[in-house]
């Protein structure tokens, strides 16, 4: 699990927005639509591996 602390001063690389945490998934940047995975507890946020997310239609 990230701590909040970091949580809080970590930012999108792709936008500096803020980022939210999705469970155990990784860190959703909301504007960018981006999610950067976390593996053994340390995010990874490179922007050509994070995942793009939709929202659905509808």
């Amino acid at each position: 699990m990230i701590n909040k602390d970091l949580l809080e001063i970590l930012a999108c690389p792709q936008c500096k927005g803020a980022l939210q945490m999705q469970d155990e998934k990784g860190l959703l940047c909301e504007k960018c639509l981006l999610l950067y995975e976390i593996r053994d507890d340390i995010p990874i946020m490179l922007i050509d591996q994070a995942k793009k997310v939709g929202k659905s239609a509808g």
